[in-house]
């Protein structure tokens, strides 16, 4: 009775213990939640700077080639993009003569024409024609031929637009030569006049 007793315990004891399992193991297990997600962080690029159009310079002088009045030669700014025309500087000295005369040259003309162009663009500035004779003849003969040529050229530059109080007029006969007086060739570079502006 006593066994029959024990057996009994443990039939009930591994019956409880059998539900005890099935239980648990039958019990709905609570979903476990999958982790969260990380957020995403957004990768913003800063917006790309847009370069300007860079105006084509063909010459290369800081002038585009829309406003360059001279866009294949290098030039100034201030002048639409152009080079500066240098002006010759005022250099003539051999407004020449025939022997014993103080009659202008026509070959003397446009040389004339020139200068008095340059005259007009110079202000105010005053002029010495200086004139010259070579060594024959008297010295006072040559001191007058040196005047009258002066006064020649002083004539034709007032013809050409010149006022007459900014040319002045000086005769130094053959006191100046600036060839040898003993051949031909020298005197006729000697029978002259100068310009050249008053300091």
């Amino acid at each position: 009775m006593n066994i029959k007793h024990n057996i009994s315990k443990i039939v009930i004891l591994i019956a409880l213990c059998a539900v005890s399992i099935f239980y648990t193991s039958c019990k709905a297990k609570k979903p476990v939640a999958p982790p969260a997600p990380e957020p995403v962080k957004e990768v913003v690029e800063p917006p790309k700077k847009i370069e300007p159009v860079k105006p084509i310079d063909t010459d290369g002088d800081g002038v585009p080639d829309d406003k360059d009045d001279c866009p294949e030669v290098k030039g100034d700014a201030d002048n639409g993009g152009c080079p500066k025309v240098i002006e010759k500087a005022f250099d003539y000295k051999n407004i020449q003569f025939e022997f014993n005369s103080s009659v202008l040259k026509t070959s003397s003309y446009e040389t004339l024409e020139k200068i008095a162009q340059q005259i007009k663009k110079s202000g105010d500035t005053k002029y010495l024609l200086k004139g010259n004779s070579s060594a024959e003849g008297t010295e006072k003969r040559n001191m007058m031929l040196s005047i009258d040529r002066a006064n020649a050229v002083k004539a034709y530059l007032v013809n050409n637009g010149i006022a007459s109080n900014r040319l002045i007029t000086k005769g130094f006969g053959e006191s100046n030569p600036i060839a040898d007086n003993n051949t031909e060739a020298g005197r006729i570079l000697n029978r002259r006049v100068e310009i050249e502006p008053e300091n």
